[in-house]
């Protein structure tokens, strides 16, 4: 008489998942786990690391050990506690150098420009100076334009106020006596006092507006982008004629230029200086 095999317990799998079929090696896996959790935390204990990704203590600190030995970990004796290492920033250092961030912008730049019908710009700043790196133009006749290389006083235009409302008031201080506020327009801030208002405003809404003060007619809407260390490095903007940047459009604009500018900062591993409740505009006080 045949026998008949045992049932298989309901529930269970008809076997078990390797990590050959998944394509992945368990042990990579859960060391990468670590890295990054090293990464958010300043210092850890191992049995608090081993409860975060849940894995067995033993388990975490042979993976520890590992990274340990090539530098991605340190232990400290004294405190019993697990830090990053410093290769870690070595190998994402790396990543930093193969980021051009002209080439990183353009799709987000055309975006921009389709999403706000108006000029898109990216700028960097140079020697107290904004330097116009890259541009996509509108298809509007009347437009807004700065050759590749163009520069403008931080002071007097969207880009460079961005920028500037980034920086310490000893270093803002430092730049003007450098630099000065020369006047372009009627309404060029020109006065200490009013710039370091109008840096305080952009400071607190996230963006910065330009009304003229460098060309007459013409009106920019502009945000930082920032680095991996949380420096201002660049400003996206949106510029053209001020018939066209009517209050309520700026709303609008100021909305897609946040967003572009947040997209880039994170493109290229940036991180804010300072904490976003979201990307609602602000209307122009």
């Amino acid at each position: 008489m045949d026998r008949v095999p045992p049932k298989r317990s309901r529930g269970r799998p008809r076997k078990v998942v390797s990590d050959v079929d998944t394509g992945t090696v368990r042990a990579l896996d859960r060391g990468l786990q670590l890295l990054r959790l090293l990464a958010r935390e300043n210092r850890i204990a191992l049995t608090s690391l081993a409860m975060q990704v849940g894995m067995p203590p033993s388990t975490a600190h042979r993976l520890l050990t590992t990274l340990q030995r090539h530098r991605f970990a340190e232990f400290d004796e004294d405190a019993q506690e697990w830090m990053i290492g410093v290769e870690a920033f070595r190998a994402g250092s790396g990543f930093l150098k193969r980021i051009d961030l002209v080439e990183a912008s353009r799709d987000i730049m055309q975006r921009l420009m389709s999403e706000t019908g108006e000029t898109a710009n990216l700028a960097i700043p140079d020697d107290g100076d904004m330097v116009f790196v890259s541009q996509v133009e509108t298809h509007n006749p009347i437009r807004a334009f700065f050759r590749p290389g163009a520069r403008s006083p931080m002071h007097a235009c969207g880009a460079g106020k961005a920028l500037l409302s980034q920086l310490a008031h000893r270093d803002i201080e430092r730049l003007l006596q450098k630099k000065g506020l020369p006047e372009f327009t009627s309404r060029t801030l020109t006065r200490p006092p009013l710039l370091f208002d109008e840096l305080d405003a952009i400071r607190n809404r996230g963006w910065a507006f330009d009304d003229e003060e460098r060309h007459e007619g013409m009106r920019c809407v502009a945000a930082p982008v920032f680095n991996a260390y949380g420096d201002a490095v660049a400003a996206i903007s949106v510029s053209g004629p001020t018939a066209r940047f009517t209050d309520r459009e700026i709303v609008h604009f100021s909305s897609a230029v946040r967003r572009a500018a947040a997209d880039l900062t994170e493109r290229v591993g940036g991180s804010a200086t300072r904490s976003d409740a979201g990307l609602e505009a602000t209307p122009v006080p």
